[in-house]
């Protein structure tokens, strides 16, 4: 899975890997994702129909600063 950069309806910028994994070393699907949706809380949810599951992809956890 990919993110697309987009400005004014148009690619702005390289593709940029979110979701990886999908195939194996000897090109055998691991998984293959067939429908993408967005929760709540802004996170991306995968269906993938090979692996049977629903991957939920959110942002990388930051390291609390003490203030």
């Amino acid at each position: 899975m990919i993110f697309v950069p987009f400005s004014d309806g148009r690619p702005s910028g390289m593709p940029v890997d979110v979701l990886t994994g999908f195939v194996g070393v000897d090109g055998e699907a691991l998984g293959r994702p067939v429908g993408v949706a967005i929760d709540r809380a802004g996170a991306l949810l995968v269906a993938d129909d090979v692996g049977n599951r629903v991957w939920r992809v959110g942002p990388a956890a930051q390291a609390a600063t003490e203030h």
